[in-house]
Formats: structure tokens, sequence, C-alpha cells
């Protein structure tokens, strides 16, 4: 017997450490008093070593959004292991790919692949994995998660944990509105309430007693609002003293809302300008209201172009594009106060396109202040053109009068 090697009452035989002595064919022979029938079918050991990384991602990546990530993974063993990569808490298909060397790869990098990715490295003898966070920056805010809602007298405590702010200044603020049964209009008004910077709770005050309030948080950065939060049900405790006999407060409860992006979008040349094309949410479960298209032009801010899209269609038409420009476009869906998370981005390039100037539709997906700037020139090209014409109608009526008193004084001195 050898170091390390022992024998279990069943008759299994175990090897602590393997190595080269624990290589060979082996046979188990059972006996009694009575004799034994004979060894079993020979089995043979082999050594085999498990996955092993040879190539280890990051702890972090940062990245745009847009621009390209590479995150390289590799292992070795015996067999070869097989590598693969998976988004740590999400369900559905990811829109990355993996290369021939095992690499995860990001083209575009977009805002619903900012988390944890975990490299996982399998074969006949083990199994290994190694994480690393994935942050995308140049985005909005990620949802705030774990609201929860303390129940205090007349008020209510609201925390949250922040999510990713998207690599900008995030600021939050608290909504609520009383859950009526029998609201008076379909659409309920919610009330807002800004977070002092820095804090990550807002005591709501002034509250009703004994009333269900609905409450969510939303955040915001300088590129725009993310998705609101789950919303949370609390009832406020009643006054103290009161003769009324309060009924036993009810637990809080979680309703999460989901409403996923839309999806696909994609953007074509035609003769009148970009189509734009998409399709639903995925995932919603509350009824569509619709969808607000956004746009940025170079390395400026995103605008929004229109923010009443009918939640049936799924196609605009963008006409009026500067030439000799490069454009990104992106889609939200919304649902009452709820706003999905931005579509992926569609990058548009005018360069040697034909942009036909807007009609009809421009107005409407033009933003204010270029709007106004363009009525402003109209307005003042209009303006010049009415003062030049009438200077050169004084003018010439002065030349006219002129040569008229000329004409007149040489009349006269011919008559002499």
């Amino acid at each position: 017997q050898l170091p390390g090697w022992s024998l279990r009452p069943d008759g299994s035989i175990v090897i602590a450490t393997g190595n080269d002595d624990a290589l060979g064919v082996y046979t188990c022979t059972p006996y009694n008093s009575y004799g034994t029938a004979g060894a079993s079918q020979p089995t043979r050991v082999l050594l085999k070593d498990p996955p092993n990384f040879t190539v280890r991602p990051k702890e972090e990546y940062f990245q745009e959004v847009g621009r390209e990530l590479v995150i390289h993974c590799a292992a070795h063993g015996d067999p070869p292991p097989t590598v693969t990569w998976l988004k740590v808490g999400s369900a559905g298909k990811s829109s990355a790919q993996v290369d021939g060397n095992s690499s995860l790869i990001f083209r575009p990098l977009v805002k619903e692949q900012h988390g944890v990715w975990e490299c996982t490295a399998t074969n006949q003898v083990a199994s290994v994995s190694a994480a690393t966070s994935v942050h995308v920056l140049g985005t909005s805010p990620h949802a705030v998660t774990n609201v929860s809602v303390l129940p205090l007298l007349l008020a209510a405590n609201v925390s949250w944990e922040p999510g990713f702010d998207g690599g900008y200044f995030q600021r939050f603020s608290v909504w609520y509105t009383p859950l009526v049964k029998h609201p008076p209009r379909a659409h309920r008004d919610w009330v807002s309430l800004s977070v002092p910077v820095g804090a990550q709770h807002l005591v709501v005050e002034n509250l009703q007693p004994d009333t269900s309030y609905q409450f969510s948080v939303l955040a915001q950065n300088k590129l725009g609002s993310g998705p609101f939060s789950q919303i949370v049900t609390s009832v406020p405790r009643g006054k103290r003293g009161a003769l009324t006999t309060v009924p036993p407060e009810p637990p809080a409860m979680t309703v999460r809302i989901f409403l996923s992006p839309p999806q696909a979008l994609t953007a074509n040349e035609t003769v009148r300008g970009v189509l734009l094309q998409w399709h639903p949410p995925a995932q919603s479960s509350v009824a569509l209201g619709g969808y607000a298209l956004e746009l940025r032009q170079g390395k400026g801010g995103w605008e929004v172009l229109d923010r009443s899209i009918p939640s049936t269609k799924t196609q605009v038409l963008v006409p009026g594009l500067i030439k000799d420009a490069f454009y990104e476009f992106r889609l939200v869906a919304f649902a009452g106060s709820y706003i999905s998370d931005p579509s992926n981005t569609v990058n548009v390039s005018t360069a040697g396109m034909e942009v036909y100037p807007s009609r009809t539709q421009l107005p409407e997906l033009l933003p204010q202040p270029v709007l106004a700037g363009v009525i402003g020139g109209i307005c003042f090209l209009s303006v010049a053109v009415i003062f030049s014409t009438m200077a050169a109608c004084i003018m010439n009526r002065r030349r006219a009068a002129r040569l008229q008193k000329r004409r007149q004084g040489r009349s006269r001195l011919a008559g002499r």
C-alpha cells in the first residue's frame, strides 16, 4: 500500500493524490469464507489535467458605448477544455460574440452589456470560471436596486442602492402616488421629490394615514433618465392617540414592472431621408404607450426628436439631415410613467448622400432650439429682402426726379 492510499469498507480504493504511481490496470476480487468467484473486469487508470487558465480576463473593463471591446480568455487541459462566456444574471441570449481564440467581442458595445461576465473552461475532469466586470460609459444611468420603504408616522422612508451612473454624475428623485381602488381617470399623477446630493434615502412626509402608496426611484445624469425602479407599495402609519381601530399593517410588497427596450433598430437610406425601423419590446407587463426618438450629432448630447410616436408604429422617416454629418439614433419605449432603457444605437453618415430638405415632417422632428433658429433665420432674410426692395424703389424715384428736372431746364434754355 502506497502513502495516501486507503481501502474503504465497501471495497473502494481511495487515492488521495493522483500521480504516476496510480497509473495502471486494476481489478477487484471479492471473497469471503467460502472463497471467491473471481476477479472483476480490468479497469485502466489514466491521469488527466483539469482546465487551467493561461489567459485570465482582468477584473474590470471600462469602454465607451458604441465602441469595440475585446476580452481575452484562454485555458488548457487534458483533454482540451471548452471555453464559454455567460453574462451573470441574464436569462436571454446575449448579442456578444466569441471568436476562435475564446475571446469575448462586443462590436459595438451597448448599454445592456454592462455587468458581470463569466468565462468558464470545462473538460471531462473539472470546470473552472473567471469573472470580470464590464462598465459601459457614456450612457444614461442604470436602474436603482433593492428599493425598500419603511412606514413611519404619516410618512415613509424610501431607501435604495444606486445603479451604475453611466460614467457621469447622477441624481435621484423619488416618485410616489396614492393607490386608490377607483381612480377618477386611467392615469394617476405621480409626485416627484428631488433627493439631496449624495443621499441614498428620502423621507416622504405629509402622507395620508391608512392609505396605500406606490413608490419608485428614478436616476438621471447629463445624458438623460434611466429606467424607473421596481414599484414598492406601502401604507404609512396613522396618527397616535386616534380613537379608531387601525387594522393590522399589511406587509410591504414589491410589484415588478417589466418594460424592455425596443429591439433591432436599423437605419436605411431612402430617396426621402433616413428610414428607421425596429421591433416592439420583447417584454412588457404594462400596456405600451408609445416611443420617443433621440438623436445625437457628432459628439454632442442626446436630443429628443419625437416623443409622440404611436405604439402601433415600427418605423419612422427622418428627413432634413445636414450633408456630410454623422448622426446617432436610438429609441426608448414608454408606458405611462415607465420608461425603458434605450435601444441599440444606429449610426448614420450623410457623407455622399443625397439629403432632401424636410417638408411637413421636419418641424415635428427638429429640436425646439434648432427649429427656433431656422424660423429666426427665415424671418431675418425676409425683412432684409423687404428693406432692400424699398431702398431700390426710393433710389429709382430720386433718379427719375433728377432726370426730369434736367430735361425741364434744357427745354427752358432752348426756348430762349
